[in-house]
């Protein structure tokens, strides 16, 4: 039986710069706020040179994070459909706009076909 370690993997969609703060907060489940306050606080103490040279390290050996598909009952999943449906509402609410505002050419073809 053989056990693999998980490998870091950096998450540029959630990433301000190169996704390393994202990629640890995603692994270790913290809030990425506190993983990125950390890593300030860290390079301060330890030497900022230092912690760009282990910053730039992480994001080139780890891998980008795969895009997960859509899973029922998963958070984010639940996330990205309620932004698709309030944008396709949003798009259906400009068509009925369109539709319903005073249109006068498309008025007379209402009254034509009546």
């Amino acid at each position: 039986m053989s056990v693999r370690g998980r490998r870091f993997e950096t998450d540029r969609s959630d990433g301000k710069i190169l996704g390393v703060c994202a990629g640890i907060a995603k692994s270790t489940g913290l809030d990425v706020t506190i993983v990125r306050v950390g890593a300030v606080v860290l390079a301060l103490a330890v030497s900022v040179p230092w912690m760009l040279v282990a910053y730039c390290a992480a994001a080139f050996f780890g891998r980008p994070r795969r895009q997960a598909a859509y899973v029922p009952g998963r958070i984010e999943g639940r996330e990205e459909s309620r932004e698709r449906m309030r944008s396709l509402d949003l798009r259906m609410q400009a068509i009925e706009t369109y539709v319903t505002s005073s249109n006068s050419r498309l008025a007379r073809e209402i009254e034509e076909l009546r």
